[in-house]
């Protein structure tokens, strides 16, 4: 079902819920093994008040003990309904008529037991917070911590310190709480955690509204976003926006990547767009930081954290005293496309004296095991490379784990506080927590991986989002300008509405799409072999080679029907096509509705690219591009977008085409005119945009590219 937009809570608007002055929980108890005597418990560092709610006692312990919130001596910022399901409902609206900001709900047995009078009690708790204002965690959620004011306000044993941060922090956002707090568990190897953010169910917060709030927190800088779905996708946009504004990169990692082809699709675009795509095109369009996996997720949101805003170049060295690491980082760096030059002439004198003559004076640069011999000189030698403009990063695997690096890395930490360039250190042996591990992870001036390969990842992410930042500074903020005609989405929705079936004819959809200006080849309908030989002579033959293709709405794909001759250059030839096809018509589906046959002439040869829309119901209208023929859905080489697109970023969809040289006049073939086909891009998705609200799915398969000439053979409009 389509869902209701709501936008995104504001910093200011969850600032007490998440960084409260003070903590009521409801349900305190004596039994230390209760929810809430544990969400006490855990909260033994909390620097503010916490008041409890319990009408059985008058006191716990030494603490007095509250009948209810309007007891309390102040009003609590936040409050934990440490309850049953069945009270929880009574125990929100207390909260919200006395003013609190927020709740957190860890009642569980809502909407995820499948039962609708549990669903519905949810639904009511959606719109206590709509009405009243109150922000909601949960309901069924493990709770959150924020680090900075050492608040863990969860039931969870997680085993965490909750330790003040050292240096730029880390928040985490997680659908799963229970992986969301073992990821919070990495503050005990060093790095620096400002919050680990849950939302269970969902009712009021979500995970858009967690990204939102971090992107205004100050003891936040960077966003480590662990996402498996949600009702109301596009909220991801205006997060990211958030954050783009406030300088925080959002690095996300989504779960559950299954393909979800679409039911019963007419079209090849149907199978071929599923939920990972538009997730992934949204990611995007928001401009976060993909990760491929959980492992991830923290090292590349550590990066962020730490490295500076922007590249100072794009040139990274690669340097320490193992041939084999710098040989594994050299490989990383190339499958990253990340360029590693080598050093100029001025670099290797200062370098000189630091490198022995057996080592390698150049990138990456070899000392050899004689940096075990002067500490020092490993700092003075990443000063040597970073001195300058060649190099904006530098990465120095770490082979092993020993005290000897530990001082290495205390001089060369010195080295990057003061050049302010990010100094990478991929760890690529077994001893995860040997010496100064936690140490390095913690420096601020140290980016820590647990790989070369996903060092280079991140740096490569790292002058990505700058490209987007250049791309911004350069032609301001995305702006759509409509291509086609003010008129098209008048005339097509018009013929889309005459036509009789619910998968429109080859030929009812080029009409509607020449509405639009997508150029479409041209035919007549005839009912006889003789009215073919009449079409085809009309249409240039025999100097123009014709095709036929039987018109049936119960054919959607005609190729595996066999119902389409090709390069027919006489009378004889047509006749003889149009017996055939209908013969194969019939025996393809005796019952298939036979409108007649098309003929057309055959467009020369070119570039085959399919180009396909779908109207998903949570994403809305989705563009698809890709290498087309009767080839498409076995080789799934696309590009997937959210409609409508600009030219450029129809541009970028051809350009992340796994085949993308076969446009460029690949063996000897004419090169396509990339800009315009970029624009028959922009018309279908704007064709998509503006009637999302009465078609389901869109195919034009082939459109034939040679130069600039692009014309669209065929394609398929299914209907809602």
């Amino acid at each position: 079902m389509t869902v209701l937009h709501r936008a995104v809570y504001q910093h200011s608007e969850l600032v007490r819920l998440f960084n409260p002055k003070s903590i009521a929980v409801f349900g305190a108890s004596t039994n230390p093994a209760s929810f809430g005597a544990r969400t006490i418990a855990n909260m033994a560092r909390y620097e503010g008040a916490i008041y409890r709610i319990n009408p059985r006692y008058d006191k716990i312990g030494d603490a007095p003990c509250y009948a209810s919130i309007a007891a309390c001596p102040t009003v609590p910022d936040c409050a934990v309904l440490s309850v049953p399901r069945e009270a929880v409902e009574t125990a929100v609206l207390e909260c919200a008529k006395a003013g609190v900001g927020g709740v957190v709900v860890f009642a569980s047995g809502y909407v995820e037991t499948g039962i609708p009078e549990r669903a519905a009690e949810q639904a009511r708790l959606t719109a206590i917070a709509r009405e009243t204002g109150i922000k909601i965690i949960g309901p069924n959620t493990i709770g959150f911590v924020n680090f900075h004011c050492s608040a863990m306000v969860s039931f969870a044993s997680a085993e965490l310190a909750v330790k003040k941060p050292q240096g730029p922090g880390v928040g985490v956002v997680s659908q799963s709480g229970a992986v969301g707090f073992s990821l919070g568990q990495a503050e005990h190897r060093g790095m620096n955690l400002s919050h680990v953010l849950t939302f269970g169910n969902g009712a009021d917060i979500n995970i858009a509204d967690q990204i939102a709030y971090l992107a205004g927190d100050a003891n936040c800088s960077a966003i480590a976003c662990l996402f498996e779905g949600m009702s109301d996708p596009m909220q991801l946009l205006e997060a990211g926006e958030l954050a783009r504004k406030a300088n925080k990169p959002v690095v996300i990692c989504k779960l559950g990547l299954g393909q979800e082809a679409a039911t019963a699709a007419m079209s090849h675009t149907g199978s071929l767009t599923g939920s990972t795509d538009a997730y992934m095109a949204l990611f995007e369009r928001a401009g976060f930081i993909i990760v491929p996996n959980v492992e991830r997720l923290l090292e590349t949101a550590a990066f962020f954290a730490k490295a500076p805003q922007r590249p100072s170049s794009r040139g990274v060295a690669a340097i320490g005293g193992s041939g084999g690491a710098l040989i594994a980082a050299t490989d990383a760096a190339e499958a990253h496309g990340v360029p590693m030059p080598q050093p100029p002439e001025d670099m290797k004198q200062r370098l000189r004296p630091l490198v022995p003559e057996f080592g390698a004076l150049r990138n990456p640069c070899d000392m050899t095991a004689m940096i075990t011999k002067d500490n020092a000189m490993f700092g003075n030698a990443i000063e040597a490379m970073l001195l300058g403009d060649t190099y904006g990063a530098i990465v120095a695997p770490q082979a092993s784990l020993s005290q000897g690096n530990v001082e290495r890395r205390r001089g060369a930490s010195v080295v990057g506080a003061r050049l302010q360039k990010p100094i990478c250190m991929p760890f690529i042996g077994g001893w995860i927590g040997g010496p100064g591990a936690e140490e390095a992870e913690a420096d601020p001036n140290f980016q820590w991986f647990n790989s070369v390969d996903a060092c280079y990842a991140a740096i490569a992410a790292w002058h990505h989002r700058d490209d987007l930042r250049i791309e911004l500074e350069k032609n301001g903020p995305r702006k759509l300008v409509r291509l086609s005609a003010p008129d098209a989405k008048a005339r097509a929705a018009g013929l889309i509405a005459a036509a009789k079936n619910k998968t429109l004819t080859e030929r009812e959809a080029k009409e509607v799409l020449a509405c639009y200006g997508v150029p479409v080849v041209g035919e007549k309908l005839v009912q006889s072999a003789d009215e073919a030989v009449s079409a085809a002579q009309a249409l240039g033959l025999p100097n123009v080679a014709m095709v036929m293709k039987v018109e049936s709405p119960d054919i959607p794909h005609k190729t595996e029907a066999g119902v389409i001759r090709l390069n027919l250059k006489t009378v004889d030839d047509v006749k003889a096509a149009y017996s055939a096809v209908m013969a194969n018509a019939n025996k393809y589906n005796a019952k298939a509705r036979i409108n007649g046959v098309l003929v057309q002439p055959m467009a020369p040869s070119g570039t085959e690219i399919m180009v396909g829309a779908k109207i998903d119901p949570m994403f809305g209208p989705l563009i698809v591009a890709g290498l087309g023929g009767v080839l498409v859905e076995l080789l799934k080489d696309t590009a997937l977008d959210l409609a409508p697109v600009t030219p450029a970023e129809a541009k970028a969809m051809l350009g992340r085409l796994k085949a993308r040289a076969a446009l460029t006049g690949f063996r000897g073939s004419e090169p396509v005119d990339q800009d315009k086909l970029a624009d028959v891009i922009v018309r279908l998705s704007e064709f998509a945009d503006d009637q999302k609200d009465i078609i389901e799915e869109l195919d034009v398969n082939p459109l034939i590219c040679a130069g600039s000439r692009i014309v669209a053979v065929d394609a398929l409009i299914v209907r809602k």
